[in-house]
């Protein structure tokens, strides 16, 4: 008898887990709990913006906005070398990871845009 219960209670188990991960995959949440998950879409849904210093070093090492756009989904920010409680505008320095790893971004973000000031190519 409670063998039976068990298994009831696991099946049950399965197919909710199983409703839950569609119902989640299609409402397309994600779940940014970590310090550089929510300082990475922070930036990321707002207004993107280039300084001319950031253009000319993309034009010059060929890097363009889809490699930016992967070291902010990816990248690692160095909270050493930002300045977040700069006003009226944080100050984020971002690093890529793996094959974007010697580039980084000085990215200042506002209440509606985010400016990418700075491509660095080390």
């Amino acid at each position: 008898m409670l063998i039976k219960r068990i298994g009831y209670y696991l099946v049950g188990l399965s197919l909710g887990c199983i409703g839950v991960y569609f119902f989640w995959q299609k409402k397309q949440a994600t779940f940014d709990y970590g310090m550089d998950a929510r300082t990475l879409k922070t930036i990321r849904i707002r207004k993107r913006l280039f300084s001319e210093d950031a253009k000319n070093a993309m034009h010059k090492f060929n890097i363009d906005t889809l490699k930016i756009n992967t070291i902010l989904y990816t990248g690692d920010v160095d909270f050493g070398k930002s300045n977040p409680r700069q006003k009226p505008c944080a100050e984020y320095y971002i690093t890529g990871t793996k094959e974007l790893e010697k580039v980084s971004l000085l990215v200042k973000r506002c209440d509606s845009s985010a400016t990418i000031q700075k491509v660095i190519v080390e």
